[in-house]
């Protein structure tokens, strides 16, 4: 643990937090805030995206194995909502102080313009699959970049962070809340196993379908609960919003969180939470099957939002207005201890034990999708395959009886390598999505529906090769 700490804040305090937000800044005032002035074409896009093709001239796959662009955005947010929106909430506020949520919604605000150029990247680089189109940071680095050594190293360090870290905090997470039912960790280790390994041996289209139907439901049910007690406490809000503010800037500590601490770990959870930037949700955007790759760029963009802005903030307003962040608890105890205060009769305890086994459990599945995806590119053995998916199962046995410190300390030290590795993919490559959302606005002023072609950026198309040469939009 000494280990990893030390690592940990060398690697977080000096290099990655400056990174995140210097791209941030960057790539926001580069597409002149798409994130900002793009936002009605976001939800126009994703009202239409339940339809598995889009009208798209990418048609390599078969309509049976296309996956929808809608079912690639609930696999994204499968994969953000999840630990971080309640746990991770919650373990910010511990330790930095309620100024955590400030950098949260500013590195969400900000890192959503990363979000952007990640995903777009993604699809203007997919390749076809034999089940689905596949793409993500691996593939766009080694065909626009050309360097395989730099490739692997991120596809092993997603296929880590994700696969085996991030799923054993999904699963340590799951086996804490779950004590609301004197449940011992052991027997809940045992059956999340055995459910991840029956949905994630059914690829993409079990992981999509699974998804697309659970996401929506936990998120709204969440949502609601937030709204009603925020609804009953609706004169103490302008309280909180003051009280965050204030500890964002170290106007005024508590539990030792001036805005150093409060700046480190808002960003911290805000990326586990929201994935903008740290190169995961690309690999799932890329399998979108759309007629332009700005419209998936759109729409990944928009589910950072979601996660960050509407479902972490719920969780925050409701530890704050609870007083419980001065309790000593952390992590997901902490925010069943904000809830049973609001609710009573220990139901917070128990509700979110419910959501978090739905949060998480989707989130396990979907983070396995990533290290699938990055294995495939390494290696297409069958063998290497099967191992992954026994070493996911044992992930999620290991995280369910695990220490809560050592987890998050595991992850955060794998996630940081793996960002630095893709922001700085993204600083070489970024015109091109730049490129792509100038085409994408040129159509629209036009009144086409936008399509892209490969001769839209004629130096990268040999190396776009799911993008014919049609004239649709042109």
């Amino acid at each position: 643990m000494d280990i990893l700490n030390a690592i940990n804040d060398l690697l977080w305090t000096y290099l990655l937090i400056g990174a995140l937000l210097v791209m941030a800044i960057y790539f926001t005032i580069a597409t002149r805030g798409v994130q900002f002035r793009m936002m009605g074409e976001m939800l126009r896009l994703l009202a239409r995206s339940g339809q598995k093709h889009d009208d798209s001239r990418d048609a390599n796959v078969d309509d049976h194995h296309k996956v929808s662009s809608f079912q690639a955005f609930a696999v994204s947010i499968a994969s953000r909502v999840g630990t971080g929106n309640l746990a991770g909430v919650a373990t910010a506020i511990a330790i930095g102080g309620p100024g955590a949520v400030f950098w949260m919604w500013v590195i969400a605000l900000l890192g959503s313009a990363n979000a952007f150029i990640e995903s777009t990247l993604a699809q203007l680089y997919k390749i076809k699959g034999s089940t689905s189109f596949m793409g993500g940071p691996a593939y766009y680095i080694q065909k626009g970049i050309g360097k395989r050594w730099w490739a692997v190293t991120f596809a092993i360090l997603i296929t880590i962070t994700f696969g085996l870290a991030f799923n054993s905090v999904q699963a340590n997470t799951i086996s804490c809340a779950t004590a609301a039912f004197g449940c011992p960790t052991w027997i809940v280790g045992i059956v999340l196993t055995a459910l991840s390994l029956l949905i994630i041996w059914g690829g993409i289209q079990r992981i999509s379908r699974f998804s697309e139907v659970i996401v929506p439901i936990m998120a709204i049910l969440y949502i609601i609960l937030a709204l009603v007690i925020l609804i009953i406490n609706i004169r103490e809000i302008p309280r909180v919003v003051v009280m965050i503010v204030e500890n964002a800037f170290g106007v005024r500590e508590v539990m030792g969180g001036g805005m150093g601490m409060a700046l480190l770990m808002g960003i911290k959870r805000g990326l586990f939470s929201n994935e903008a930037g740290e190169g995961s949700a690309p690999n799932v955007a890329a399998t979108a099957s759309v007629s332009h790759p700005v419209k998936q760029g759109l729409i990944q963009t928009l589910a950072v939002f979601t996660d960050t802005l509407i479902i972490c903030t719920c969780t925050a307003v409701i530890i704050l207005l609870s007083d419980c962040f001065n309790s000593g608890a952390s992590g997901i105890a902490l925010t069943q201890q904000a809830l049973d205060s609001e609710i009573g009769m220990g139901l917070g305890s128990i509700f979110v034990a419910i959501a978090i086994f739905f949060f998480a459990f989707t989130s396990i599945v979907a983070n396995y999708y990533y290290g699938e995806t990055n294995l495939r590119f390494i290696s297409r053995r069958p063998w290497l395959i099967t191992l992954y998916r026994l070493c996911v199962g044992a992930m999620v046995m290991i995280g369910s009886i695990s220490t809560l410190d050592f987890v998050w300390a595991f992850a955060d030290l794998t996630m940081g390598l793996m960002t630095i590795c893709n922001l700085a993919a993204i600083a070489v490559l970024g015109r091109y999505a730049i490129i792509c959302l100038a085409d994408y606005e040129k159509q629209k002023v036009r009144g086409y529906d936008p399509m892209y072609h490969s001769r839209t950026i004629p130096s990268i198309a040999s190396q776009t090769e799911c993008w014919g040469d049609g004239s649709g939009g042109d």
